[in-house]
């Protein structure tokens, strides 16, 4: 691609600029301040030749490949005429011209997204992607919601607490299987300590629930003996016979028959 030098040196360029030469004067060039322009189709032909300088350089702004401080650079000018702009448009509207700020499209990037920007000043193409650029424009996620006590509450079952956990029936034969081994590991251990105690000749160990010699509790092995009774046991016909004569005894009594006795049968 030809550089800028060598395109003024095209024959077009020669052209052109002989054609402005015999026009009467240079060519025109571009108010500083857009107050000084006072021609409504003037101010709307320079506010058309600036958007479509900010095009052309939105479209160079599109290259990664430029480097961070080309980017920065383009990113800066585009800006820059977009300052311009708006104070064109500012005079245009003040000439009686149409209000362009408030009918003109917004500036959007290529994925149809408004550009960002902080405080007026806007990022565009690879310019979004440079470092400390990215950091500005990632939101922070939501905090949670807070739960109340209600939403806590309503998890909350049997289940919380534990209830439950033996009812599939896997913790169990686990359980049981760890205290055996526990049991025989025990045990294992206190057979080994008491070779080695064997082996060094130290005393045993003190049995710390001797036998009572005089212990009269019944053995598991033997059977009871046999106790007998010296009191008479009264069977069921003596039982019902005696209620019945304090049957009697009760309504003699309750009648007035008080001397009346019962004769024993």
């Amino acid at each position: 691609m030809a550089r800028n030098a060598e395109k003024a040196m095209t024959t077009l360029a020669r052209w052109r600029a002989a054609q402005v030469q015999e026009a009467g004067g240079q060519r025109e060039r571009r108010p500083y301040l857009a107050s000084e322009c006072n021609d409504l189709q003037q101010a709307e032909k320079w506010r058309l030749q600036i958007v479509r300088e900010i095009a052309k350089k939105v479209a160079q702004i599109q290259n990664a490949g430029l480097g961070e401080f080309r980017i920065r650079d383009l990113n800066d000018e585009i800006n820059k005429l977009m300052r311009e702009k708006r104070h064109w448009e500012v005079q245009i509207k003040a000439l009686g011209g149409p209000d362009h700020a408030r009918v003109g499209p917004k500036m959007l990037d290529q994925d149809g997204k408004e550009v960002p920007g902080n405080r007026g000043y806007k990022y565009f193409g690879a310019a979004k992607d440079l470092p400390g650029v990215r950091e500005l424009f990632e939101q922070e996620p939501p905090p949670p919601p807070r739960r109340t006590r209600a939403d806590l509450m309503r998890d909350v079952d049997a289940d919380y607490y534990g209830y439950r956990d033996d009812d599939d029936g896997l913790l169990l034969p686990l359980e049981q299987e760890a205290e055996k081994e526990a049991i025989a590991r025990a045990v294992q251990e206190w057979k080994t300590n008491k070779e080695q105690n064997k082996e060094q000749d130290l005393p045993e160990e003190e049995n710390i629930y001797p036998e009572d010699p005089d212990d009269k509790r019944i053995d598991d092995d033997e059977e009871p003996s046999k106790t007998t009774s010296h009191v008479a046991v009264p069977s069921q016909k003596d039982i019902e016979e005696a209620l019945l004569r304090r049957k009697k005894q009760e309504l003699l009594e309750r009648y007035g028959c008080l001397d009346v006795k019962l004769e024993d049968s």
